[in-house]
């Protein structure tokens, strides 16, 4: 459940051969046995599960078109080409993505983080620890967003700043004004205009570098 008591909606991605047969082996039973635990947890848990799909091609249409709030990777071992999948369908829209797996290489734990995972989990997972564990990945999931967005601002904050500082200089230089007649100047035209102020300035870099 979401801190607004509203059911997550999951999506799970996983390979097909997670579905067990009769000839598999103890590796590919154990796979299935930790999907189906996986799946009994979430359902304890209040989640709604929308769908399950194959990390194959039209991944990123499907996760478009589905809008969950959480994509789980329910993987087996070397799970590097479902994880790319999945990477590249939260490309463009983020979302927090939890990986289960059997695969405890320490290696592919770090790749996986880089890659964009907010929580790894290695096989052992007890049903009723399915949603705390989604819990933390939410709260960190949020965390690591408010983090993105606040290093954006700065930076946008940033780069205005320079962008008004370079069109004061050129008033200054082309005028003779002193810097607070220039940055007054700016700002009673960017008001006159409906403009923010590192827009004005902006514009008036472009006018000028075209006048040369």
């Amino acid at each position: 459940m979401s801190l607004s008591g509203v059911a997550l909606r999951i999506v799970i991605v996983a390979p097909e051969s997670l579905v067990p047969g009769p000839d598999d082996d103890a590796d590919a039973l154990g796979q299935a046995e930790r999907s189906r635990q996986l799946r009994i947890g979430l359902l304890e848990g209040g989640y709604n599960i929308v769908a399950v799909l194959p990390a194959d091609m039209f991944l990123p249409d499907r996760i478009a078109q589905i809008q969950p709030d959480l994509i789980i990777v329910d993987a087996e071992s070397q799970a590097r080409d479902t994880l790319e999948h999945v990477v590249m369908a939260t490309r463009d829209e983020r979302r927090p993505i939890v990986l289960f797996t059997d695969d405890s290489d320490t290696t592919h734990m770090q790749d996986a983080i880089a890659a964009g995972v907010t929580a790894y989990v290695v096989a052992g997972l007890a049903t009723e620890r399915v949603k705390p564990v989604l819990d933390v990945a939410m709260a960190r999931f949020q965390v690591e967003e408010n983090l993105r967005r606040e290093l954006a601002d700065a930076r946008s904050q940033l780069s205005d700043r320079k962008v008004v500082e370079r069109a004061k200089g050129l008033l200054m230089k082309r005028h003779g004004l002193s810097e607070d007649e220039a940055y007054a100047r700016l700002r009673k035209t960017a008001m006159d205009k409906g403009l923010k102020l590192a827009d004005l300035a902006q514009r008036m870099i472009d006018a000028l570098d075209l006048l040369g």
